[in-house]
């Protein structure tokens, strides 16, 4: 029985990318009203090589797939938001290689940040625990409380932030229209707006999955000395991505299990702070890159779905409120 494929995204400066199996697409809305928008092919060897699509495996492959593209996509809508900002330019007028450089940092100081503040922070600091805690069981599951105080914490900061709350609600926008579209709904801002922000495939929900089946896996390690400790964590995230991977995987393909929804409630509760009901002019962006996608894939009508799939997919997740 033939797969269906999976489409997804995220949002970027102004815009939301949109990808499928074989291209990505990715729209922007400039200040000026107008929508610039890019498509290309993506085949490499992660999609043409059938054994690295293994369980377990195409996990962590799949996660650097993303991020790799996730950086082309916030390249491409950074370009298109630097003109409208002053001083954007340089003295020849063109603009690229400040954005490339920029992100590029961004980027390499944002992993750097990431392991100081959710690998070795919270390990230190469950560290000092240890007149209170006995034994590395206990140890481990106190550096994954922290852990995950320290992702929410961080999640619920910066979603205060204008610049940030506006990515969130083309992450919302991203979220309806891949629901529109898995429900077979028509794919118009009026149509999709109907749909729920929240959808099981999230990387949101992905990461908070991460950090859970992390601190199972940490336990098994017991508790050595800190820079060990670090090492281990960092050797096992394949092994932990390729689990999580799948978990979430499962899901997306399985909504119509109440029981399983409410298993992973928590992760999708997490999506509301990183979403936010978008507007209609952001939902067009949405739509228009997902449309670019089915066009090339030659996809672009839409599924066929029996009408109790088109209400799981429409439903609002009452237990995520």
């Amino acid at each position: 029985m033939k797969q269906p494929v999976n489409y997804g995204g995220q949002a970027v400066i102004e815009g939301v990318m949109m990808r499928g199996p074989r291209f990505f697409a990715v729209a922007c809305r400039r200040a000026n009203g107008e929508i610039v928008e890019t498509r290309e092919n993506i085949e490499g060897f992660i999609h043409k090589w059938a054994w690295l699509h293994r369980p377990f495996l195409r996990g962590t492959l799949a996660l650097i797939d993303s991020m790799a593209l996730g950086s082309k996509a916030l390249r491409f809508s950074a370009n298109v938001a630097m003109p409208d900002a002053p001083d954007a330019k340089g003295k020849d007028g063109k603009v690229g290689s400040v954005n490339d450089i920029a992100i590029a940092g961004t980027m390499a100081l944002s992993l750097a940040l990431g392991v100081g503040f959710f690998m070795l922070l919270p390990s230190l600091v469950a560290g000092l625990s240890h007149r209170w805690v006995s034994g590395g069981f206990g140890l481990n599951l106190v550096e994954g409380g922290i852990r995950l105080v320290i992702f929410l914490g961080y999640l619920s900061l910066i979603s205060r932030l204008p610049e940030i709350r506006r990515i969130f609600q083309y992450h919302g926008a991203e979220h309806k229209t891949i629901n529109a579209y898995e429900a077979g709904a028509d794919l118009t801002p009026a149509s999709v707006q109907g749909f729920t922000r929240i959808h099981p495939r999230c990387g949101t929900s992905f990461i908070l999955i991460v950090l859970i089946v992390a601190t199972l896996a940490h336990t098994a390690l017991g508790w050595p000395v800190w820079y060990l400790r670090l090492l281990s964590r960092i050797a096992l995230l394949p092994f932990v991505a390729g689990i999580s991977y799948e978990i979430i995987r499962y899901a997306g393909r399985h909504r119509d299990k109440v029981w399983l929804q409410k298993l992973l409630a928590p992760g999708l509760k997490t999506q509301l702070l990183t979403t936010r009901e978008p507007t209609d002019d952001q939902v067009e962006v949405a739509v228009r890159a997902l449309k670019l996608v089915l066009d090339a894939d030659g996809t672009l009508e839409l599924p066929e779905v029996s009408s109790e799939k088109s209400e799981v997919n429409s439903r609002q997740y009452p237990h995520v409120r």
